[in-house]
């Protein structure tokens, strides 16, 4: 399911603000791992960094690009957000799982996946 256009907005927001973390507990495992996914824009930078990777999100979401809502293992029952992005021919999609928690946006995931 796509989200709505008011939580889209808020997350443009919030990524615009600067009222984005990414953390590790326990109870919300991640796989944060910009520097592993090469940047096919980066002039300096070959690969993500997480101020570029925050960005690519914040840019996708005001594009319109698909966000599907999912229900978390981890915590049990909140709600994430997924995107997947094709950001190279012939490489793997790139994979984001982020959440809104008390105004912030939270990263959980920033990888390439496993599928293509």
């Amino acid at each position: 399911m796509s989200i709505d256009d008011s939580i889209r907005h808020e997350l443009v927001s919030r990524l615009r603000q600067g009222a984005r973390t990414v953390e590790f507990t326990r109870g919300s495992p991640i796989d944060w791992r910009p520097g592993d996914v090469p940047n096919p824009e980066g002039l300096l930078l070959p690969y993500f960094d997480d101020a570029s990777a925050w960005e690519l999100i914040a840019t996708k979401l005001e594009g319109g690009h698909e966000v599907e809502t999912k229900t978390l293992d981890h915590p049990p029952g909140k709600k994430a957000y997924v995107m997947k992005i094709d950001l190279n021919p012939g490489r793997p999609l790139l994979y984001v799982k982020f959440q809104l928690r008390r105004g912030v946006v939270v990263g959980r995931s920033f990888h390439e996946s496993d599928r293509k």
